[in-house]
């Protein structure tokens, strides 16, 4: 008997039976270019009802490592969670000073220097014949609040890579940029402002007292 023809009978899969024999290698087996798999045809129902109980097995199997493979990413996204509020919540207590120590606290561990970075472009104005010049001023004001809290954000991931939970002596450096590049007719073209501003510290671990 083929096993194309067992398979159709019983409503399996021919290439799954096929597999299945081949590994089992308890049944006499003969196959050829043009008539594919046969089997004797006394084996057939013992063939059938232990290919069910090896289907029903390797689904089992199956449906096991898909479980597992779930649970785990679910582990895995409630871990990343977990680490994502833990440093949120550290960033959140973290202590920063201009100076060098904290009233009731006391620096055990330096990490040394850090800097956190931080710019902002300020057109100039006068894109069109009617368009009047920036307020430099004004527009700079603006934005420095949001430069320098974006650099103190820095400042403290760096120091929460560090291990380390403060930040002492901190201060801010400000820059200042006035690019200018030549225009397609050799004039010049002067770009938008720049202004940058670094915040810097020492990263440090503090123990309360």
């Amino acid at each position: 008997m083929k096993t194309k023809e067992l398979a159709r009978a019983n409503q399996l899969s021919t290439d799954e039976l096929n597999d299945f024999l081949k590994n089992s290698r308890r049944y006499e087996m003969t196959s050829s270019t043009f008539g594919g798999t046969q089997i004797r045809d006394e084996d057939a129902n013992a063939i059938v009802e232990e290919f069910k109980v090896y289907w029903t097995q390797k689904q089992a199997d199956k449906l096991k490592n898909e479980t597992a493979l779930k649970e785990a990413e679910e582990r895995k996204k409630q871990a990343k969670i977990a680490a994502e509020l833990y440093k949120k919540r550290a960033l959140a207590e973290m202590l920063i000073t201009s100076g060098f120590n904290f009233d009731g606290y006391t620096v055990t561990k330096y990490s040394g220097y850090i800097s956190g970075d931080d710019a902002v472009q300020v057109d100039r104005g006068r894109e069109g014949i009617f368009k009047s010049a920036t307020n430099v001023g004004d527009a700079l004001m603006a934005n420095l609040t949001v430069i320098r809290r974006n650099a103190l954000a820095e400042l403290k991931e760096q120091a929460f890579d560090l291990g380390c939970n403060a930040i002492i002596g901190v201060d801010f450096d400000y820059l200042t940029l006035d690019p200018e590049t030549v225009n397609s007719q050799g004039g010049t073209l002067y770009m938008p402002y720049v202004f940058g501003v670094t915040a810097n510290g020492n990263a440090v671990v503090i123990d309360k007292n």
